[in-house]
């Protein structure tokens, strides 16, 4: 499975570590995902989705099916 948010597309990114002598190796910084199930009151099911956390605090805000209208997604594409 990627590890990438279904809404708003984050993947990993590539950095450096860096030792106290600065000598310096390749390190991945991956996105914070969070698996959850969303509730949808109008059609009365829940969805279950792996979403990074600052999405998941957006959909709290918004709302699943405004946060998909605004990136323009719909439900098939992140289920």
């Amino acid at each position: 499975m990627a590890r990438r948010c279904k809404l708003s597309n984050k993947g990993p990114h590539v950095a450096n570590n860096v030792s106290h002598a600065n000598n310096k190796t390749k390190r991945r910084q991956l996105p914070n995902l969070q698996s959850k199930r969303i509730y949808l009151p109008d059609e009365d099911r829940w969805v279950r989705v792996r979403l990074s956390t600052r999405a998941l605090r957006t959909v709290t805000k918004k709302g699943l099916k405004a946060y998909l209208k605004s990136e323009g997604l719909s439900l098939k594409d992140i289920t």
